[in-house]
């Protein structure tokens, strides 16, 4: 039989329990579930492996606090950190999970110097950008996760207006992770036929209003963040790594020239197969589309710029 393959997720909150729970569902590979906080790993890996002659699956699962336990992992996915609390500045964001992201960093880089990282702790953008820094992996073995997420919420929201099942439905989001990133509506379609010939435009802004601002919706009703979702997002794109899947998928990938942008992470098309983000999609954006994108490049910039700045 040939050997599993090893998912590792640092952090082993919502989100990554979520994903985790996914990989095992599908035995894509033995899991580890790493966290700083002892018992939450273990219990929620012992919990998880106690369903599995439930559903006759034979992978391993292990919790652990030792990082070390994340030794060669061929995918890691890191959840660590901190969220944005009440009176919490950005900048202080920045400094708390940028210090996380250096801990984790080198974590990585000593005991799975090969692995494929997927990044998903906020701010999304300048998090995946610092562990690339740390690590010295190359562009296509670090990658966030976001476009996943945005993209999946447009299309629900999208099926619901329009009264069709979400299969129906393509489309895809780019830029920052934040307020400012970009639905592509020349790329949107439903059954084939462009959206903007299906909705009139001022419902489609006030859907694409409503995906900007998924994440915010879902924390204002639950008082948390969203992670049935965005851990199901997750799993996506390592179900495309691990199975070698060549799947294209928006995702935030390290930009050298592509798009016009150079030395950046941006959301945008990417192909995951095997060997990571093997490529990166070019497409043609409208002259509007272009526009949005390029000013949500500069945010992740200042992004940034402000962490190199709090972080010295």
């Amino acid at each position: 039989m040939a050997k599993r393959k090893k998912i590792a997720f640092i952090g082993a909150g919502n989100v990554g329990a979520t994903c985790a729970h996914l990989c095992f569902l599908r035995s894509l590979g033995d899991i580890v579930l790493y966290d700083i906080i002892d018992g939450l790993p273990q219990g929620k890996a012992l919990d998880m492996l106690e369903s599995a002659p439930v559903l006759g699956i034979d992978v391993d699962v292990i919790g652990s606090t030792d990082i070390k336990d994340i030794a060669g992992a061929e995918c890691i996915v890191v959840t660590s950190g901190s969220p944005r609390k009440p009176g919490m500045s950005r900048d202080d964001l920045l400094k708390i999970n940028a210090g996380v992201m250096n801990t984790v960093g080198n974590a990585i880089k000593a005991h799975a110097p090969d692995a494929f990282v997927i990044v998903v702790t906020n701010p999304l953008d300048a998090m995946v950008t610092q562990i690339k820094r740390v690590t010295g992996l190359p562009k296509g073995r670090v990658v966030g996760q976001a476009g996943v997420l945005d993209s999946a919420r447009y299309r629900t929201f999208l099926a619901s207006e329009l009264g069709v099942s979400v299969s129906s439905v393509n489309a895809m989001v780019l830029g920052g992770h934040g307020d400012d990133m970009v639905p592509v509506r020349s790329y949107t379609t439903c059954g084939g036929v462009p959206i903007e010939k299906l909705i009139e435009p001022k419902r489609l802004e006030e859907i694409e209003t409503r995906t900007r601002n998924g994440g915010a919706e879902i924390v204002n009703l639950m008082k948390t963040s969203s992670y049935y979702a965005a851990g199901t997002a997750v799993y996506r794109m390592v179900e495309a790594f691990i199975l070698d899947k060549k799947e294209v998928l928006p995702a935030a990938a390290y930009l050298e020239g592509e798009y016009g942008v150079k030395g950046l992470y941006a959301g945008v098309p990417v192909i995951i197969g095997g060997e990571g983000v093997e490529r990166i999609v070019t497409i043609d954006l409208t002259a509007a589309e272009r526009r949005a994108f390029e000013s949500s490049v500069a945010h992740v910039k200042e992004l940034v710029e402000a962490m190199d700045k709090v972080i010295g």
